[in-house]
């Protein structure tokens, strides 16, 4: 389950192995698009990129809806893309190789702000007037007798991933308020993903870790892949802002436009019931088991992330 073993993460050699698995994902333009309003200029298909938050096959299955109603509404394939870092996602979309992307707070604050052109289509929440946001939890395995963050000086913590929000960049930050340094003063072990930080803590490969809240609270328990009370949770951070889809900015415009317009206006559970891509709230799975779907986000949203940067001075956040 665990690939990686470091004191501090190198961002470029992750960003080598994403685009590795994105490699050839380009989009080809044609005039004919199908059934769909496409436009004259519009590509034939569309490169698909998320982050390697999950397992493939949870992530494929939580994309399942958002995918059906885009090939429906636009008339383009949508192929979907398995990236094997955040890196390789952000990487992707500056070579021009993911046309759509799931992005993590951190990583999209990455990625405008290290020149990469892209656009914010929506994120997901529970309730169409609600806010964006989530949390990082720090958990313990029940048998490390750590109470507390300050207690994983010197232990082995699980991270997810270099420029991960909930699983590296408040992680740090919340260490580092307790007067331990993220690099030095424990033996980090990069998971590579959210259920893998959670599962390695459980299952006492690390003594402690980081994940976001629904994966330690929801999704590995209804799951069946971790018992309830296979891990403690000792550390919340504050509310950190939802993470971000976003569209890369080389696609024609008035295909960008709808994009937006479908993020915000039909890619939530009652559209999509009502346009028959789902038959019922059960069977209309949305990334990270949101019980809505998407709403508009603006770049400003993510100033609070920029603010943590300068905070941790964390290498990946200049990478």
């Amino acid at each position: 389950m665990i690939s990686t073993r470091t004191k501090r993460a190198s961002f470029a050699a992750v960003a080598a192995a994403g685009l590795i698995a994105l490699a050839g994902c380009s989009s080809a333009s044609g005039d004919d698009n199908g059934d769909g309003e496409a436009g004259a200029d519009w590509p034939e298909s569309l490169s698909f990129a998320v982050i390697p938050a999950e397992s493939s096959s949870t992530i494929a299955q939580q994309q399942g809806a958002i995918i059906d109603a885009l090939e429906q509404e636009l008339g383009l394939e949508i192929e979907m893309q398995e990236a094997t870092s955040y890196a390789g996602v952000i990487e992707a979309l500056r070579a021009g190789q993911a046309d759509i992307a799931g992005l993590g707070p951190f990583s999209y604050a990455v990625a405008v702000d290290s020149g990469v052109e892209i656009t914010p289509l929506g994120a997901v929440v529970d309730a169409p007037d609600q806010e964006p946001g989530y949390q990082s939890y720090g958990i313990v395995n029940p048998d490390s007798g750590i109470t507390d963050i300050a207690g994983f000086e010197g232990k082995t913590v699980c991270f997810v991933d270099p420029t991960s929000t909930s699983g590296y960049l408040f992680p740090s930050a919340g260490l580092l308020d307790a007067g331990i340094d993220p690099e030095e003063d424990v033996e980090a072990v990069v998971a590579g993903s959210h259920d893998g930080s959670a599962l390695s803590v459980a299952d006492g490969t690390c003594d402690a870790g980081f994940a976001y809240d629904a994966m330690v609270e929801e999704t590995l328990i209804e799951s069946g892949q971790m018992e309830d009370g296979a891990v403690e949770t000792v550390w919340k951070s504050e509310v950190i802002p939802g993470s971000p889809y976003v569209s890369n900015n080389a696609l024609p415009d008035d295909l960008e436009a709808e994009l937006k317009r479908l993020f915000t206006e039909e890619l939530n559970i009652p559209a999509l019931i009502e346009a028959g891509v789902c038959s019922s709230e059960d069977d209309c799975p949305m990334p990270e088991e949101s019980e809505y779907g998407f709403v508009e986000v603006e770049d400003s949203l993510y100033d609070g992330i920029r603010a943590v940067c300068e905070i941790t001075q964390s290498e990946s956040c200049v990478s």
